[in-house]
């Protein structure tokens, strides 16, 4: 309070402590009176508030009994909102209907009625020991870290009995549903994973689809047989050189042995011209009219024509062989032929045609090898779209196989979770303390009614006590009759009147009329009813 709690005539003088208590001890009793009376006021409207009865359970969290580095839990929300979730599911009117039945709590036309009360009257708080405490922050950044050890579940009813049977049964409730729910949020995740482990598996199998149909159009092709591609092509090369130069031998060595049996043949054929037929021929008439020239001058038994006669015999012998060797086939003629020829002119044409043969595979050979060479020329100098057709098809393959294997993976670790859920060895939630018969109501807390009532009564007092601060005109002290008049005092006599007593138990020592100059006697006159 400042000077905003002074009156109006002295709000031109900065106020004291000393001021502020002579106001206190003033109104001391205009502060007191509201203050006790508030209380007792506070304390006999608690009792008109009907009274409402608060029954609490302890349900205490047990943690997964299996380690964590073993096997991880499928369900990772945060403790706390999977408590609120699980209260809010009990809360719901088809769970809660079943349970007012059984317990016979409500009648049919006030079940809901009854819903609704348990809906707006039911809080389930955790439960944080000092040894928990510590890992609230590590549980907000690790979700269900189980930092919180339990939860109270609590309900408020208008009567006692009826507020431990529903305490209790919400309690069960939520536990139940809790182990419901984690084997259902198990089973659905397991499920969900092996559906997605399926879909992979179908992607796999449609990219591997793809990668085998482009490696078999592209046989050869592909990045991965560049190096292979040029190992052949370098040997290739080194056949065809091979190839091209036994070609040339064999081209060479059958031209010069061409040669050699030409020269042979016909000088064969220069020695064996006395065997022509037509020479035989010749030879047969030239014998013949010799053998008659010496027939007209010599007889028969004459040595000339006898040798002539002998001759004559031979040459048509010898004429007689070489016609009935050309009326034979030509192949048996060609082969008595060549059979008839020197050893070394069938030398030189075996040889010769071993050359033409050899010639003929090389050429071939050549052939082939060119061609190969041009195919894997071209497989080397594959085209950059083919190249990256093949790294987009690898890599997403090996992105398919990659996330196919970290679905198996969680698949495995969900599995385990739900196995682990369904032999109730992961959390559990245990009644650690069923709901008591409350022996008191919860509210009214008439205590707390009754420190209310001295509040309001303390500030009311206050208030009234400002307010005729506000509204009292009086002039109390030298101070405040020199603020209000802004004049000097001149003279201070005692107060001689009825009253002296009573100004001097409340004064300094002794009451005094003051005088100011100029305006002292009407300022007296002004002021006479006033008390100094």
């Amino acid at each position: 309070m400042a000077a905003g709690l002074v009156n109006c005539m002295t709000e031109n003088r900065e106020l004291t402590m000393d001021d502020y208590l002579a106001m206190l001890r003033r109104r001391l009793k205009v502060i007191l009176i509201p203050a006790l009376l508030a209380p007792l006021a506070g304390f006999l409207i608690s009792y008109v508030f009907p009274p409402k009865y608060t029954s609490q359970s302890t349900v205490l969290v047990e943690g997964q009994k299996v380690p964590d580095a073993l096997v991880q839990s499928v369900i990772t929300a945060d403790f706390t909102q999977r408590i609120q979730t699980l209260s809010q599911q009990v809360l719901s009117p088809t769970r809660l209907r079943p349970m007012i039945q059984s317990l016979n709590l409500a009648k049919p036309d006030e079940e809901a009625k009854l819903i609704s009360d348990i809906q707006q009257n039911m809080t389930v708080e955790p439960v944080v020991t000092s040894m928990s405490a510590a890992g609230l922050a590590g549980a907000k950044k690790k979700p269900g870290s189980g930092a919180v050890p339990g939860f109270n579940v609590n309900f408020t009813d208008s009567d006692a009995t009826r507020a431990q049977k529903i305490c209790n049964a919400m309690t069960s409730l939520i536990v139940d549903e809790n182990l419901r729910s984690r084997a259902e949020v198990a089973q659905s995740t397991t499920d969900f994973l092996g559906r997605q482990v399926e879909d992979a598996k179908r992607a796999i199998d449609e990219q591997d689809g793809k990668l085998a149909a482009f490696k078999k159009q592209y046989m050869g092709q592909l990045p991965t047989d560049s190096d292979n591609n040029m190992r052949i092509l370098m040997s290739l090369n080194s056949q065809l050189d091979a190839t091209t130069q036994t070609l040339g031998r064999a081209q060479q060595d059958k031209a010069y042995s061409e040669s050699v049996l030409a020269q042979q043949i016909a000088a064969w054929k220069s020695s064996q011209s006395s065997t022509n037929p037509q020479t035989l021929e010749q030879q047969l008439n030239q014998l013949q009219a010799q053998l008659l020239g010496l027939q007209a001058r010599y007889t028969a038994d004459h040595p000339d024509v006898i040798k002539t006669k002998a001759d004559i015999a031979e040459v048509q012998k010898k004429l007689k062989e070489v016609n009935a060797a050309a009326a034979a086939s030509t192949a048996d003629s060609s082969e008595k032929s060549s059979a008839a020829e020197p050893p070394e002119i069938r030398q030189l044409r075996l040889q010769i045609h071993q050359y033409q043969n050899v010639i003929e595979q090389a050429t071939l050979d050549q052939k082939r090898l060119q061609s190969q060479i041009g195919v894997y020329q071209s497989r080397t100098s594959m085209s950059p779209s083919v190249e990256e057709q093949y790294k987009l098809l690898t890599r997403d393959d090996d992105n398919a196989q990659s996330f196919y294997k970290d679905l198996l993976a969680k698949k495995s670790s969900a599995a385990l979770g739900t196995s682990m859920e369904s032999q109730q060895e992961g959390e559990q939630m245990h009644i650690l303390a069923t709901a008591g018969l409350p022996d008191s109501p919860s509210f009214p807390n008439r205590p707390l009614f009754a420190a209310g009532g001295l509040g309001a009564g303390l500030a009311l007092g206050f208030v009234i006590a400002i307010f005729l601060e506000f509204t009292d005109k009086s002039i109390r002290t030298e101070k405040d009759a020199a603020a209000i008049l802004d004049l000097p005092l001149l003279i201070s006599v005692p107060w001689l009147g009825e009253d002296e007593q009573d100004a001097g138990a409340s004064g300094n020592g002794s009451a005094r009329r003051h005088f100011w100059s100029g305006r002292g006697n009407a300022a007296s006159k002004d002021h006479e009813n006033v008390k100094v």
